[in-house]
């Protein structure tokens, strides 16, 4: 573990994912950070809403998937403007 975190390369990327360096790799990865909390999310308001009705396993699947419907284009367009920002 100590030789992954001390690799120069590894290094230089945690430390653009904490500046809020945005490029393609740190994009990347707040894509699926953010995918994974809103399929988390998605689960427990999906089990919320219709756990009783449906069954809680179920809701929470349905949650789950169709939660990142609505965060991934967000999070594309929030890129697209935050992009623009930093060059003008």
């Amino acid at each position: 573990m100590r030789d992954i975190l001390t690799n120069p390369s590894v290094r230089d990327f945690l430390k653009s994912l904490v500046d809020g360096d945005l490029n393609i790799v740190t994009g990347l990865v707040w894509i699926i950070i953010a995918t994974a909390l809103s399929m988390i999310g998605g689960a427990i308001g999906g089990m919320l809403l219709a756990g009783k009705d449906i069954g809680y396993h179920f809701s929470g699947m349905l949650g789950a998937l169709f939660a990142p419907a609505g965060v991934i284009p967000a999070i594309l367009l929030g890129f697209i403007i935050l992009n623009l920002l930093t060059r003008y």
